[in-house]
C-alpha cells in the first residue's frame, strides 16, 4: 500500500516547523507537502470577523489540495474552525481543525482549561470549539484565556528562546486548570519551557493532530 500523502494547509510559515517535526517522529511513512497562505491571518485580523468570502478562499485551497492527490488535509491555522468545516464537509478525504484532537485530550484530563494564544483573533474560535465538544458531552467548564502579546512577533523575528520565555511566563499564571492549551502549532516548542504542576497537563496540538489522522487513515483503510 503506497505511503498516504497529507496535505498541510498554513496561515502563517512558524506553523510548518513544528508539525513536520512531529510527522517525521510519530508518523514518518506518511509523506507531507505544505501549502501557505500568509495572507489569511492578515486579512482576518483586517477583517475582523470570518466572513463569506475567507469561507470560500478555504473551500478553493482545500479543493486544490485534494486535486494535488492528497488522502487527508490538515489546516494548522487556528482562528478558522468554522471556514475549516466547511471544507470538510464539502471533501471525500479527511479534513482535520488543528486543534481538534487536542481538545479532546483536554476534555479528557477535566473541566477546568486554559487557552494560551499568541494570535489573539484564535481565541474566541477556540474557546467556541471546546464549549460545543463540551456541551455534547453534557460538561460544564471553567475556562480561563490568554493571549500572550509579543510572542508571535518574536518568533517571527527569528528569537525562538523569547517567544518560549514569553509563553512560560504567561503559563505561571494559569495554574488552576486541569489542561492547559497552547492554541497555535507555532507554540510547541515552549512546552518544555513550561514547569510541571501537579494535576495540570500542558496540550499542544502538533503531536496530537499526526496521532488522529494517523488513527483515522488506517481506520478508513
Amino acid at each position: 500500500m503506497q505511503s498516504p500523502r497529507i496535505a498541510l494547509i498554513h496561515a502563517t510559515p512558524v506553523a510548518i516547523e513544528p508539525i513536520v517535526t512531529a510527522f517525521k517522529r510519530l508518523w514518518p511513512e506518511a509523506r507531507t507537502t505544505n501549502l501557505l497562505e500568509d495572507s489569511l491571518s492578515v486579512d482576518l485580523a483586517a477583517q475582523g470577523r470570518l466572513g463569506d468570502e475567507m469561507i470560500e478562499r478555504f473551500l478553493t485551497l482545500a479543493r486544490y489540495a485534494r486535486r494535488s492527490g492528497a488522502d487527508a488535509i490538515l489546516f494548522t491555522c487556528s482562528a478558522f474552525a468554522p471556514a475549516i468545516e466547511a471544507a470538510a464537509a464539502a471533501l471525500d478525504v479527511p479534513v482535520l481543525k488543528p486543534n481538534e484532537a487536542m481538545l479532546d485530550e483536554a476534555l479528557a484530563c477535566g473541566t477546568r482549561i486554559g487557552i494560551m494564544g499568541t494570535f489573539e483573533p484564535s481565541i474566541p474560535s477556540l474557546r467556541a470549539e471546546v464549549e460545543e465538544l463540551a456541551r455534547r458531552r453534557s460538561l460544564e467548564l471553567t475556562i480561563k484565556t490568554r493571549v500572550v502579546h509579543g510572542a508571535l512577533a518574536a518568533l517571527h523575528e527569528d528569537h525562538a528562546d523569547e517567544h518560549d520565555r514569553l509563553i512560560a511566563a504567561g503559563a505561571a499564571e494559569m495554574e488552576d486548570c486541569d489542561a492547559l492549551i497552547l492554541g497555535q502549532f507555532s507554540m510547541a516548542s515552549a512546552a518544555e519551557c513550561i514547569p510541571a504542576r501537579p494535576g495540570r497537563t500542558v496540550l499542544t496540538s502538533p503531536a496530537s493532530a499526526v496521532l488522529r489522522l494517523k488513527q483515522e487513515f488506517y481506520v478508513r483503510k
